[in-house]
């Protein structure tokens, strides 16, 4: 059951959409089902010599009072709307219920607390099965104005208990971070114009996208405006500074504020984690077109270790910056999987906030890594496989450290972001791991292997040796051996990063731990080589130079 509560200033308008036939004619019997005084509420669907003007003029009676008292001054959003809609596949409630969930969700709300005989006059209107519209005019009979704050959030707490006592579908709990939802004028113009999505969504989407990939604000706008979006900054009249912004979508005439996209989108939110000015040193392109992918690899590494630290403010801008790595990952993936990426990417747009206020400052090496993505020219085979696998474990840790934050909303976004990256995984993984089956050493070494998964992890060593993904690790050992590592140890130390017990395929899950952890070290490495050049390197291990090509995946839906 979803309530979303609204505030204007034109009841009789209000009325006349609620008792009219729609913006497509899909009212039907449309009626009012609880009032404030079903005897006072005159009814224009029940009673054909009831005008919309009438009712107005009954719910608007101590509006119109108090403007007389103020002089002629009508007070400001007097009139507050609430549809309240029953979940997709709930079943229809008849219209004693509706009165029900009406008096309730007024009463919680502080329009009508039950009991005052001084309280809001209000009307719930039914004209679909599956929802109704509740209109009030907030000025109470003694003159003064209701105590609505957090009505949206106490609307929804009211709506859990309902749907717990109506045997309802139980829907995730808000916490007022959530983006505004598009209209029904928005919907019905995009179905109209045959666009996918709404302005307002399709804004949001493209706004995130370059908010992860630019540098500061001024190329934030810049970009957005060379996308043909419409950018009318706002100019503060005491500073003369720009202190907010509006966006339109190409040739439209509607613009939307920052904020009402999305609650982190807001100039002062933006400015958080973007410099305002321009920036001067940008980063340089890099000559090994696989460093961003081995840094942004680490840095999510860093940031699911972070999860656990129990720095909430600090893991919450590692979310937000992970999101920014799932936007520039899906930018620079091949052609195939982009589709799925970015939508784990839109999905976890979600997850990327909640009522925790997020530290930016905390999460430089992450957020620098992902915009480093931007400027590379391909993607690495083997590493982006890794980089993938890391990001949906990453993904999963979100949905978990949302849940026992009770961030019920995130925690299911979260979740549904790491059905699309696992999707993108398969799609990549199954084809390189065939690619190494097929490159498993002699049946000695691999005798050798295994007594090393036994002396390593032997709690898990036949869950491993079992594993159809056993011959790729094998496979992967043989590279490590080449390249100087001690099988064991290896084994031993990528083990050791994270439990195996809830792996489905830990052989799968070692090899790819191994592959990061080889390009880790390859990263370190390099940066201790840039810091002392004549300085010889302590070790003789080599990185694990994996790069298979990368086969077409399929698309499932």
């Amino acid at each position: 059951m979803v309530p979303d509560v609204s505030t204007g200033s034109d009841t009789r308008g209000l009325i006349n959409y609620l008792f009219g036939p729609g913006r497509r004619d899909e009212h039907t019997d449309p009626h009012i089902v609880a009032a404030w005084d079903m005897a006072g509420a005159p009814d224009p669907g029940r009673n054909p010599e009831v005008t919309y003007t009438q009712l107005a003029r009954r719910l608007d009676h101590h509006v119109d009072l108090r403007t007389r008292e103020l002089g002629g001054k009508k007070p400001p959003k007097h009139v507050w709307h609430c549809p309240v809609r029953t979940a997709p596949g709930d079943r229809y409630l008849n219209d004693a219920e509706w009165a029900e969930v009406a008096r309730r969700v007024v009463a919680a709300t502080g329009i009508a607390p039950e009991g005052d005989d001084q309280a809001c006059r209000w009307i719930a209107v039914r004209h679909a099965e599956d929802h109704i519209h509740i209109l009030a005019t907030t000025v109470r009979a003694d003159g003064r104005r209701p105590r609505t704050n957090r009505d949206g959030w106490r609307a929804q707490k009211e709506c859990r208990r309902i749907e717990a006592e109506f045997g309802l579908r139980q829907l995730k709990s808000g916490d007022l971070t959530a983006p505004k939802t598009p209209t029904g004028a928005e919907r019905a113009k995009a179905e109209r114009l045959g666009q996918e999505m709404p302005a307002r969504e399709w804004l949001r989407e493209q706004a995130y996208a370059v908010a992860a990939a630019v540098h500061s604000i001024d190329d934030y706008f810049t970009v957005l405006q060379s996308l043909g979006i419409q950018v009318k900054p706002r100019v503060s009249a005491k500073t003369g500074e720009v202190d907010g912004y509006s966006l339109a979508a190409p040739g439209d005439t509607i613009f939307f504020g920052g904020s009402k996209l999305a609650p982190d989108l807001s100039y002062n939110r933006l400015a958080e984690r973007l410099p305002t000015q321009e920036v001067t040193d940008r980063p340089k392109e890099v000559a090994d077109p696989a460093e961003p992918w081995r840094r942004t690899e680490s840095a999510m590494y860093t940031a699911r270790a972070v999860l656990d630290s129990g720095d909430d403010a600090t893991a919450q801008g590692h979310l937000d910056a992970f999101a920014d790595t799932l936007h520039n990952l899906a930018r620079k993936a091949p052609g195939p999987h982009q589709a799925e990426l970015q939508a784990a990417a839109r999905a976890f747009n979600r997850a990327r906030r909640s009522a925790i206020r997020a530290d930016h400052q905390a999460t430089t090496e992450l957020r620098h890594a992902a915009r480093e993505l931007t400027h590379t020219a391909s993607i690495p085979g083997g590493l982006a496989i890794a980089l993938i696998f890391t990001a949906l474990h990453l993904a999963r840790a979100a949905a978990h450290w949302h849940q026992q934050r009770g961030h019920e909303q995130q925690a299911a976004a979260a979740e549904e972001a790491f059905r699309h990256l696992q999707a993108t995984y398969r799609h990549t993984a199954e084809p390189a791991l065939a690619d190494l089956a097929q490159r498993v050493p002699r049946p000695q070494t691999v005798q050798r292997f295994e007594a090393a998964v036994r002396q390593a992890v032997p709690d898990h060593a036949d869950r491993i040796l079992t594993d159809p993904a056993w011959p790729a690790l094998a496979a992967i050992l043989a590279r490590a051996e080449t390249a100087g590592h001690k099988a064991q140890r290896l084994l031993a130390e990528v083990a050791a990063q994270r439990e195996l017990d809830t792996a489905e395929h830990p052989a799968e899950v070692l090899t790819w731990r191994i592959t990061a952890q080889q390009n880790k070290r390859a990263q370190t490495a390099r940066a201790q080589s840039n810091r002392s050049p004549s300085t010889p390197r302590a070790t003789t291990e080599q990185p694990v130079a994996y790069t298979p090509p990368l086969p077409r995946p399929h698309r499932s839906r």
